[in-house]
């Protein structure tokens, strides 16, 4: 199968949608299908495309004002010259927004089919950021998604959004996690006397510092005695966050073995933001034997049984998280019946299982394809 990924970001962007794409990308390469990836062109000075599995087209772009860790791919004709010039039998769409909209009108003008990834909770993100924009935002999600072949939710919340919206044609695509790299046996005894010399309970949080991660409610936690809040992640909410979690370590950006290493030294994870599609950091939590405590919303509701691997947490109640911490500081042998119940749950959730759900979707939209044709 000929495949090309468009993509809104990829390594060595930090977020979901790269990580998805490049864990996609490898396993395509790695069943015998021929793939490449198109995505917006870095920052000048980031590191090289090592990564990449496979060939890989940068599109020229600009950093999204106010955020600019986040680029956005300029108009170019690079993207209909890619899918042409691969012969593509199928565009992959991953989180369609500004690159996925070109790609998938050049996939329409060429014939090829298409299957959109649904990823971001852009309305959500439009509530966070402008205080209004959810219908407008739904109404762009519509029309791009409802152009695609198949659209993939990574989430039975999300499948359900997508579907009250009028998104036709959707099915339900998980995520992978790499279980051999986060594991509990990483824990590190040094770290984490670097990070409590007194011996207190470590919370933990993984992830962008972005205002609609809501990191901010973990103040709470931050005041209780017997307990250092660790921060992972970075971006533009950081300078704040400092500000408002008072006494908690922030460790900016973590990747590969590191961070699995900083995973597995956490007593407890924290996740606080209410909009997460799927929340990859979560199941890389529950990889690393740990509790969960995580909003009942959106993606974590697959993933955390409340009462069996973690809490749930109303969304956006800081007094709840806090409680809930509170509760598993005091009981060390409830938090490791919770982080080993986790590590069950997710040890089938391979990159190569999903991936090899993923080619099956792939399969089943070019047979409705050929069978049209055919009728």
């Amino acid at each position: 199968m000929r495949v090309v990924i468009v993509t809104e970001s990829f390594p060595p962007d930090v977020n979901g949608v790269a990580h998805c794409t490049l864990q996609t990308a490898r396993h395509l390469v790695d069943r015998g299908h021929d793939c490449v990836v198109v995505a917006p062109a870095t920052a000048p000075g980031d590191a090289a495309d090592s990564a990449a599995p496979c060939p890989l087209v940068r599109i020229p772009s600009l950093p999204l004002p106010g955020y600019p860790q986040v680029r956005v791919a300029l108009p170019s004709r690079r993207v209909a010259a890619a899918i042409a010039g691969h012969r593509a039998d199928l565009v992959h769409l991953a989180s369609p927004f500004v690159l996925g909209v070109r790609g998938m009108a050049a996939a329409a003008r060429l014939g090829v089919a298409a299957v959109a990834v649904y990823q971001t909770d852009l309305a959500g993100y439009a509530r966070t950021y402008m205080g209004a924009g959810e219908a407008a935002a739904w109404r762009r999600i519509r029309s791009v998604h409802a152009a695609a072949d198949l659209t993939l939710a990574p989430s039975g919340a999300a499948l359900h959004d997508l579907q009250a919206h009028g998104v036709p044609r959707v099915a339900l695509w998980p995520r992978g996690v790499d279980t051999a790299r986060f594991r509990p046996d990483r824990r590190d005894e040094t770290l984490r006397r670097e990070l409590a010399p007194d011996g207190e309970l470590i919370v933990g949080y993984v992830g962008r510092l972005a205002p609609e991660k809501q990191v901010e409610l973990l103040a709470g936690v931050c005041a209780l005695d017997g307990v250092r809040v660790v921060v992972v992640g970075d971006g533009p909410g950081r300078p704040g966050l400092e500000q408002a979690l008072p006494g908690a370590a922030f460790l900016g950006r973590r990747t590969g073995d590191d961070l699995a290493r900083v995973f597995a030294s956490l007593d407890v994870f924290a996740h606080t933001g209410p909009f997460e599609t799927f929340c990859q950091t979560v199941q890389e939590a529950m990889a690393s034997g740990l509790p969960v405590v995580a909003p009942a919303a959106g993606g974590p509701l697959d993933l955390v049984v409340h009462g069996r691997t973690g809490l749930l947490v109303p969304p956006r109640d800081a007094a709840a998280v806090r409680d809930a911490v509170w509760s598993l500081s005091a009981d060390p042998g409830l938090r490791a019946v919770y982080g080993a119940a986790g590590r069950a749950a997710v040890e089938g959730r391979t990159w190569a299982a999903v991936g090899d759900r993923l080619i099956g979707h792939y399969t089943d939209v070019l047979a409705s394809r050929k069978a049209v044709l055919a009728a």
